[in-house]
């Protein structure tokens, strides 16, 4: 299940979603909490998620940025990268060896930060111009704040793709190759699994690319009339995670 939209609201629990997760864990249901924000590791997640009455251990967490590292594990293992983001991220790629450079890396690596500088960015568009490969955790575009709309991993991939001609690899949602990690992780298969989630374009849309059944909750980003926008559908829609808490054992019961 997605984390922001299904389960909190910033800093506050989604009402009745402490009921849910204890639901699942009556009932020996696994599960994995996804966020595309490659910001904080799983531990500082799990911190946020007591502090709003949710008590999701660390390795029930799945971020953008561990899909990341797993993913360059796989492709080249022992590289080295230059990184701007938050620790998240490089605390996901010092965890698989990963050197982390301005000298001739590997790979440039954009996750999400707060602190986006001009000089970060400009070092980034140059190793791309001099053949780093160019990873992004994920393609969101914009995320909230209290203040309003804050610009995010997505929008300044598009900056240094606009200057080098060099679009990135996005690993998190909707690339279905984060959902495929996930399930790996829990060593479970995708005919088993279903994906809960707040937004069509991402939770849902790597669900079905995923074989996932998919459930869309309107306690986020995608209403019942932007759903009907799209070409594909959930298997699925519901109010909030609550509506499931009576019945986790069959959770498309009508």
């Amino acid at each position: 299940m997605d984390m922001d939209g299904v389960l909190v609201h910033e800093e506050h629990m989604v009402p009745g979603a402490d009921r849910f997760l204890g639901a699942l864990k009556d009932n020996d249901i696994p599960f994995m909490v996804f966020t595309n924000n490659s910001i904080y590791t799983p531990r500082d997640l799990r911190a946020r998620l007591l502090r709003s009455g949710l008590d999701v251990p660390e390795e029930s967490i799945w971020t953008s940025a561990l899909a990341t590292a797993q993913f360059l594990q796989t492709q080249r293992p022992g590289g080295s990268a230059f990184v701007v983001g938050e620790s998240g991220l490089t605390t996901a790629l010092h965890n698989i060896g990963y050197v982390l450079t301005d000298r001739e890396p590997d790979y440039v690596i954009l996750g999400e930060t707060r602190t986006y500088s001009f000089e970060a960015i400009t070092k980034a568009i140059r190793l791309v111009e001099g053949g780093a490969r160019f990873i992004a955790t994920n393609p969101d575009e914009k995320g909230p704040s209290r203040e309003g709309t804050l610009p995010a991993t997505g929008a300044v991939a598009a900056l240094i793709e606009r200057v080098t001609g060099r679009a990135p690899y996005y690993v998190g949602k909707p690339n279905p190759l984060m959902m495929r990690s996930a399930l790996r992780h829990l060593g479970k298969h995708s005919e088993n699994t279903l994906m809960i989630g707040d937004r069509m374009d991402t939770d849902v849309r790597s669900g079905l690319e995923s074989g996932l059944q998919t459930i869309l909750v309107l306690s986020g980003i995608s209403g019942e009339d932007t759903a009907e926008l799209f070409p594909y559908r959930p298997t699925k829609v519901i109010g909030s995670i609550t509506d499931l808490t009576d019945h986790v054992m069959d959770p498309f019961k009508s």
